[in-house]
């Protein structure tokens, strides 16, 4: 009689292989003939091709009194064309598989599509049209209006936004539009009428002064050619490149209080004004800002989550504002989190004891070997998309940097030493010269942080 028990074969365990030289894609440059800046990277196996087209809309040229009008205008480009209605426009992206976005910040407006690489004639088609001949309808810039209106109302109740919107009106004069929310305020919003977005369209959105990036899987695509046939379509008056204007701040040493009578959390929020991208050090200071608060393992955290139990989180970080070529742009340095309002005092406490002990005894061996670890090895899963990619490049079109430049700053990081990463996050985060903002009860901890010495205190609604 045959035995009916299955047998099992083994076979020998799976090893790793040698890793794949990786280093950040390059991408090559040209332009069109309306003069649009074309930078293509091609990604095999990358079926969902990625667009960025950055335009040089920024939020310094809005006219007075209509801050937000860029983001109006931005969301409404996908409001129909001069032969597609709103809700043809939406049907025909969903038809092509393909989605748009759109966004106004400090350098401007970023469009965003992504559309299977089988139907990106059609997709391109698309955004050039949204850019061409956008429709503005005048029902539907009263409707984005309204909506915009709206969530200034619901911004109000978010502690993170308010804390964001009281640092920058600190930290600059009012007549920077750094000093004010990038999408207006309901003053200025309500302002905005179908007449001046158009002008501002008509000023400001054009092919010789915008870039577009494409990243995919280019096989088979004769992409000059497509890209002439479709965004190449799309004139405009010719015009000179915006020449931001230089970031200066005031970031010395004080402490801004939001009264939220009742609150049980005190959102913190810690910043000041340091070099940005252009600066030598921004790889050294990207190293020891992570050793600092960039994740779990980090002393911000070490201490203020896991030793002391004040919070869920709290994190360090480096944020562009406005760049140029010539490096005087700057970057917003920050710490960001939230604790329970009995807490704020001891946490802001024990936050500058940790930034004392740093620039005293210096980051560790390491605190640096597995930042390094970190920040370099997780870099192909974090560029494994296309759309991460492309949108890193419009990143360095929008920063004035040059096109090797992510490659450039993982070189770095992979060999720079720990007293680099100590002096970049020092010189980061230096206690005497960081602007505080607390959002939370101020009758529960005002009096307890002017104990504290770390600058004047005041306290706004």
């Amino acid at each position: 009689m045959t035995d009916p028990t299955p047998t099992m074969t083994f076979h020998p365990k799976p090893t790793a292989g040698d890793p794949t030289p990786w280093a950040f894609p390059a991408p090559e440059r040209s332009v069109l003939g309306n003069g649009l800046t074309v930078l293509d990277c091609h990604r095999p196996g990358q079926q969902l091709v990625a667009v960025e087209l950055q335009l040089d809309a920024p939020l310094a040229a809005e006219p007075d009194g209509l801050d937000g009008i860029a983001n109006i205008l931005a969301r409404a480009l996908s409001e129909g064309t001069d032969t597609l209605t709103a809700e043809q426009f939406a049907g025909e992206l969903e038809r092509a598989g393909a989605t748009l976005d759109a966004h106004a910040d400090h350098p401007g407006i970023r469009v965003s599509l992504e559309v299977p690489a089988s139907r990106l004639e059609r997709g391109l088609t698309l955004l050039a049209d949204a850019l061409r001949a956008p429709a503005l309808p005048e029902d539907e810039i009263e409707r984005l209006v309204a909506n915009r209106l709206d969530e200034i109302q619901h911004e109000q109740a978010n502690p993170a936004r308010r804390a964001a919107k009281a640092l920058y009106a600190d930290l600059f004069e009012e007549a920077d539009r750094l000093s004010r929310p990038r999408s207006g305020t309901a003053e200025t919003v309500k302002n905005i009428t179908r007449a001046a977005v158009r002008a501002f369209y008509a000023e400001h959105v054009r092919p010789g002064t915008a870039t577009v990036v494409v990243v995919g899987d280019l096989t088979g695509v004769d992409l000059p050619a497509l890209l002439e046939a479709t965004l190449g379509r799309w004139t405009g008056e010719p015009g000179e490149a915006t020449r931001h204007a230089a970031v200066t701040g005031d970031d010395t040493g004080r402490v801004v209080i939001v009264d939220r009578p009742g609150s049980v959390q005190t959102q913190l929020l810690i910043g000041r004004l340091g070099p940005d991208r252009h600066d030598p050090a921004w790889a050294a200071q990207i190293l020891g800002t992570y050793c600092l608060g960039g994740t779990l393992t980090s002393r911000l955290d070490r201490v203020l989550r896991e030793e002391k139990g004040y919070t869920y989180g709290v994190r360090s970080f480096a944020q562009p504002l406005r760049s140029n070529a010539d490096g005087t742009g700057r970057a917003l340095l920050a710490i960001s989190g939230s604790v329970d309002t009995a807490s704020t005092a001891p946490a802001l406490a024990d936050t500058w004891t940790i930034l004392r002990t740093l620039a005293a005894e210096g980051l560790t061996d390491a605190e640096r070997d597995e930042a390094v670890q970190f920040l370099v090895g997780v870099a192909p899963l974090k560029f494994e998309t296309a759309g991460s990619v492309a949108a890193t490049l419009a990143d360095q079109v929008e920063q004035y940097l040059p096109d090797d430049y992510q490659a450039e700053i993982y070189r770095q990081l992979a060999e720079l030493g720990t007293d680099a990463a100590t002096a970049a996050v020092v010189a980061a985060f230096p206690p005497d010269r960081l602007v505080t903002v607390l959002v939370g009860d101020a009758s529960e901890f005002a009096d307890a942080v002017r104990e504290l010495g770390i600058g004047e205190v005041t306290v706004v609604s």
